[in-house]
């Protein structure tokens, strides 16, 4: 999946947003023919030649060193998530192993448990291509949507969010929903260059979303930890709750994620009316079909 053209989009897409005052280099003239930084600045800033930046450009970054890499991204103002990308980039580039193994065989019983005593949470589990591997109860009333009768096993919440009809209804901040979903799958094809899987569902995302196909094209990666998301559910109406993403240690690449409300809030209220529907609808906790080296192969 990672291509020399990869490596010359996220390197010039990185380098354009970069303006010289930000640098901390004198701009002289005012007619630039690039928006950002040249790259014979992104050169002295990194303290490489020319020529060897501009080979890294265009996609020869295979061989490049970590205090190179370093450098690069020093230059650039890369943030964490992006400058992970980089290593992984070079690291694909080189074709050296992945920074972690897939999880294999299905999820441990130990943590199906936890994730189903946390009652009061919406949670679920997924992997890097965002395929929900398993939900509990509330969780499941969250994304009821995703669990329609006709869904394809497993849930795959990009899948959902771009070519289900009620992916934008469910998803009312849509811009910044769906820049994340972008991002986090970028991120992951860096992480998971060989993953046939994740080639075929960004392959059939460009294809068939021209939102999606934009939004690739712009090589945003991102790190995806903490923070705030809004639903639209079908049953309770408006929800906006903080989210915290925990990868699981003993999984690699598998990520738990929990949603909460503080008490006596609105979206506390919110909260306590999908359980209130959850509990009159039964949900269940469920784990999508296949083992979890399956999902993540």
């Amino acid at each position: 999946m990672i291509t020399e053209s990869d490596i010359r989009a996220f390197l010039a897409s990185r380098r354009a947003k970069i303006t010289p005052q930000q640098a901390g280099l004198p701009a002289y003239g005012g007619n630039r023919r690039v928006p950002g930084l040249r790259r014979e600045e992104v050169a002295l800033l990194a303290g490489v030649s020319i020529d060897y930046y501009v080979r890294l450009e265009r996609g020869h970054i295979a061989g490049a060193s970590e205090e190179v890499l370093d450098a690069v991204a020093n230059a650039l103002q890369l943030d964490d998530a992006e400058r992970a990308h980089l290593y992984d980039l070079a690291r694909a580039a080189a074709k050296r192993p992945a920074r972690r193994r897939p999880a294999r065989g299905p999820l441990p019983d130990s943590v199906l448990r936890v994730l189903e005593s946390m009652t009061d949470s919406p949670a679920f589990i997924r992997n890097g291509r965002l395929d929900i591997l398993a939900v509990n109860s509330l969780g499941r009333a969250l994304y009821a949507p995703l669990y329609a009768d006709d869904a394809p096993h497993p849930v795959n919440i990009a899948r959902f969010q771009f070519l289900d009809p009620r992916g934008r209804d469910f998803f009312p901040d849509w811009e910044e929903s769906l820049n994340t979903t972008v991002s986090l799958l970028r991120t992951e094809a860096g992480r998971a260059p060989h993953d046939s899987d994740l080639t075929g569902l960004v392959g059939e995302l460009v294809t068939r979303s021209e939102e999606f196909r934009t939004a690739w094209a712009k090589h945003n990666v991102r790190l995806h930890h903490t923070g705030r998301k809004s639903f639209h559910h079908p049953a309770v109406g408006a929800l906006t709750l903080d989210f915290d993403a925990m990868e699981l240690p003993a999984q690699p690449g598998l990520t738990l994620t929990a949603y909460s409300a503080a008490p006596g809030t609105s979206e506390g209220d919110a909260l306590q009316l999908l359980a209130s529907w959850a509990a009159t609808e039964k949900t269940s906790p469920t784990s999508s079909p296949g083992t979890a080296d399956q999902q993540n192969r």
